[in-house]
């Protein structure tokens, strides 16, 4: 039974055996007349591919693989704009504009204000924004939860959205909305191992929900699936694997996928390290499965071009 409140007939007093001075003059339990604190809500977590030449040689794509892919980004954005989402989490790789291998962090969280916009001088003929909002308060949340989880990301007051972080963005028609970028270098060893990318993005989901405000938070891991770039197999798509660990994020098994991929990923194009965006992303998950929103191998952009979004119960 709850305790009782001297001169009051409530029981639902302050949750706990000792008593607020305050009932004994106003008749109630000042504790229990504070409202209660309104959380963030993660309100959506998707994945999708980002290859270049998706912009770069879209005209030379074959009608029916943009059909395909035009109907999964197109879906991809309809499903993050229906999720009426405040801000945005996007986890994607850093390709060589913010840093280089004499400054290559594992994790980089953007605390803007602002970013700027890509600089890539085919993303510039293409992306409409040079800059787009940041969420300082949310990233800065994220870095604290960070830190007293164990984890040292790096911070970045100015960085710069390439086209990992803008092409789902463009192609996907997602509106207009403040962005939280993190980089995950996915390009150069040593890279962070799967389990940890696993780890980030649980912690990435408490972060969300410890975040105070009313608020409706995304998650978007970009890159993948198999491809290489600049290596004697570039071109070549592996799509068996792909199709295997799309498998994988579907049964929703955290540890079977990341012993999958372990062993893997480093056979299948240095390109599809960027999975580990979307490991972090089913980490946010919880390991629940994703619906595939759609998969297409597509040689003229040399990518295992993947799209899902998470099953998150109500949230979904």
């Amino acid at each position: 039974m709850s305790p009782v409140c001297p001169g009051s007939s409530t029981r639902i007093c302050c949750g706990s055996i000792f008593w607020s001075p305050a009932c004994r003059t106003t008749n109630f339990c000042a504790a229990s007349a504070q409202p209660e604190q309104t959380m963030a809500e993660l309100a959506g977590v998707y994945a999708a591919s980002h290859g270049p030449l998706i912009i770069r040689k879209w005209r030379s794509v074959t009608p029916g693989h943009q059909q395909a892919l035009g109907s999964a980004f197109a879906e991809l954005g309809r499903r993050i704009n229906a999720a009426r989402i405040d801000a945005l989490v996007i986890i994607s790789p850093d390709h060589w504009v913010n840093f280089f291998i004499d400054n290559l962090p594992t994790i980089c969280i953007g605390v803007g204000d602002t970013h700027g916009g890509p600089n890539e001088p085919w993303m510039m003929e293409e992306f409409p924004h040079r800059t787009l909002p940041g969420h300082p308060q949310l990233a800065r949340h994220i870095l604290d939860t960070a830190l007293e989880s164990g984890f040292e990301p790096s911070v970045s007051h100015r960085m710069i959205l390439d086209h990992g972080f803008c092409i789902p963005l463009l192609k996907a028609g997602i509106a207009p909305l403040p962005i939280v970028p993190i980089v995950f270098n996915d390009i150069e060893p040593p890279f962070p191992t799967v389990a940890r990318c696993y780890a980030w993005g649980e912690m990435l989901a408490r972060a969300i929900v410890s975040m105070p405000g009313d608020m409706r938070v995304g998650v978007l891991g970009s890159g993948g699936l198999s491809h290489s770039v600049g290596e004697a197999t570039m071109g070549l798509i592996e799509e068996e694997f792909d199709r295997e660990c799309l498998a994988h994020f579907q049964r929703g098994d955290p540890a079977g996928l990341c012993a999958f991929l372990s062993q893997r990923l480093p056979l299948v194009g240095n390109g599809a390290s960027e999975i580990r965006n979307w490991v972090a992303a089913h980490g946010v998950a919880g390991g629940r499965g994703f619906e595939l929103i759609g998969y297409s191998a597509v040689p003229e952009v040399i990518v295992g071009c993947g799209f899902a979004a998470w099953n998150l119960g109500t949230h979904g």
